[in-house]
């Protein structure tokens, strides 16, 4: 593994702009932290660009914070081996496609379509969360799925929030990721918007026997929203040395 690594390195610095300092390889070898991160951001550069997709993917930003975090809860052991990343982006209006089901394997965008939002979370675009009981508010950060069950909406999957003061009460609040019928393109062009639930996030009716079986029992998913408590605080987000000690440590993400 560690010459594998080494390898890696060579080719990474063979491929960097003239103003990086590659004499930090030279001179430290291939256990030079900046040559370590350089050779991070460049695995998940590549792993973004070479992720195929019959749609569109997130943005990159998104994409990597969504990777530190699984990185991170794959590092205690609190994922599975299945190497799937769901990510749901809160920044845009309910009618465009704000949900991503990517297999990081196979290096493919599986799924792009609509995601609702909690109806006291906003109209047309979420923009109040909350970890609160009662409040009918989504709630962002790093969540670990778990077994599926049948309830109103058919088809769910129950959901573990994993950050303390914004997402830990999920289990609780029974927020579980189901689909509905108001999260459709023809209630975005009847109302003018997608539905809300009551917190839970939501996906089309023709993903139930497909998505929420794939991703239950232990996969990472992700909600984000660019709230500056969530960024300052997140653990998950934030601890980039563990996620970077992890991927050094592993064959593959």
């Amino acid at each position: 593994m560690r010459f594998n690594i080494i390898i890696a390195i060579t080719v990474v610095l063979l491929s960097l702009p003239i103003s990086y300092p590659a004499d930090a390889f030279l001179k430290e070898g291939p256990n030079s932290k900046e040559v370590q991160k350089q050779l991070f951001e460049d695995h998940i550069s590549k792993l973004y660009l070479n992720l195929k997709t019959k749609s569109r993917k997130p943005d990159y930003m998104l994409f990597r914070r969504g990777l530190i975090g699984y990185l991170n809860l794959k590092s205690q052991h609190k994922i599975s081996s299945k190497q799937l990343l769901t990510i749901i982006d809160f920044r845009p209006s309910s009618k465009e496609k704000r949900f991503w089901l990517i297999d990081l394997k196979k290096k493919e965008v599986l799924v792009n379509t609509y995601v609702a939002h909690g109806r006291n979370t906003g109209y047309e675009y979420a923009r109040k969360f909350s970890n609160t009981y009662d409040t009918y508010q989504s709630s962002i950060g790093f969540y670990v799925t778990g077994k599926t069950y049948y309830g109103k909406n058919g088809l769910s999957l129950l959901l573990d929030g994993m950050e303390r003061g914004f997402n830990s009460n999920a289990r609780g609040r029974v927020i579980v990721f189901h689909t509905a019928k108001y999260v459709s393109e023809s209630y975005i062009n009847r109302y003018g918007r997608l539905g809300r639930s009551l917190g839970c996030p939501a996906i089309p009716t023709q993903y139930r026997e497909t998505v929420i079986p794939a991703i239950s029992n232990k996969t990472c998913m992700f909600i984000y929203y660019p709230d500056k408590d969530y960024l300052k605080k997140s653990k998950l987000l934030n601890n980039e040395e563990a996620a970077l000690d992890f991927f050094l440590q592993q064959e593959s993400i």
